[in-house]
């Protein structure tokens, strides 16, 4: 309001409001993290969710009409702009001509450029590490497996060995048996009472011999086997062809598969002029017969 004194009269006038103008806002992009810069006109800022928002830059962009800061800040990754505002904003400052808008978004897609490549070798890097992780645990499930195997293999062996052992040391009585039987005479009621209860005892070794898979090496008739025989004589036969077994001298037995002692035998060479056979061989009751 403007005042006039003497001469002049006085006037109370109303200062002509000036027009005001919207001048045309160019839009600027803040873009580096933790960064003060000067705006000229007007920040444009954005704040977009969309699946090509990258999730390492998150700025925050504060706007102003008026020259101030605008302060970027990592915060959420939500506030990222699209690449298709930014292809917006680049194309829209191109037209104005301003300079910093675009220089602000080469910054942006150099950066996001920059992560793409980090991530791609993070994939890289965890993609191999998962082939290398794969190939240790089929080496290790292969060794455990051999190595169960193993297990299983030796506890067998340990089991058949302690059996074995144990069997061997009872052969000696299958012989005193055998002995004992060839060496008894039955002439009276009381040694045919003590031949019964002999017969009887022995019966139940049998039985229990037969039940630990015991068996008896076959030997008469038999084709010599020096792995199952051992030919401690060599004599004519009439009744067996040359390297067959003649005669049993001492059993062998086998457990299972395994060979816990061989038949000691005499072998034939073949019939000779004007020799009778040999019959020298005893019919008794064996194990695993």
């Amino acid at each position: 309001m403007a005042a006039a004194f003497a001469p002049r009269s006085l006037s109370l006038v109303s200062a002509p409001r000036p027009s005001l103008q919207t001048p045309y806002k160019t839009p600027t992009l803040a873009i580096l993290p933790v960064v003060r810069f000067r705006l000229r006109e007007t920040c444009l800022g954005f704040q977009t969710v969309s699946p090509c928002a990258r999730q390492s830059f998150s700025p925050r962009i504060k706007i102003t009409d008026s020259e101030t800061s605008a302060i970027v800040e990592e915060e959420d990754y939500a506030d990222l702009p699209s690449v298709k505002r930014l292809i917006q904003v680049y194309k829209e400052a191109i037209q104005v001509g301003d300079e910093k808008t675009l220089d602000d978004i080469e910054v942006v897609i150099r950066a996001l450029e920059d992560e793409k490549n980090e991530l791609l070798q993070k994939v890289t890097t965890l993609s191999t590490d998962i082939t290398s992780g794969k190939e240790k645990f089929l080496r290790l499930k292969a060794d455990f497996e051999n190595y169960r195997k193993r297990s299983d293999n030796d506890r067998l062996t340990l089991t058949s060995d302690v059996r074995g052992e144990l069997i061997e040391s009872l052969l000696a009585l299958v012989d005193s048996f055998e002995r004992a039987r060839l060496q008894l005479k039955l002439e009276t009621e009381k040694e045919k009472k003590i031949d019964t209860s002999y017969q009887g005892i022995y019966k139940q070794f049998v039985e229990v011999m037969r039940s630990l898979q015991v068996a008896v090496v076959e030997t008469v008739g038999k084709p010599f086997d020096p792995s199952l025989h051992e030919a401690i004589a060599r004599e004519e036969s009439q009744l067996f062809k040359e390297g067959v077994v003649a005669e049993e001298i001492s059993r062998g037995f086998r457990l299972g598969e395994r060979l816990l002692r061989r038949a000691k035998v005499k072998v034939s060479t073949g019939p000779g002029p004007g020799k009778a056979p040999s019959t020298a061989n005893k019919t008794t009751e064996q194990p695993g017969q």
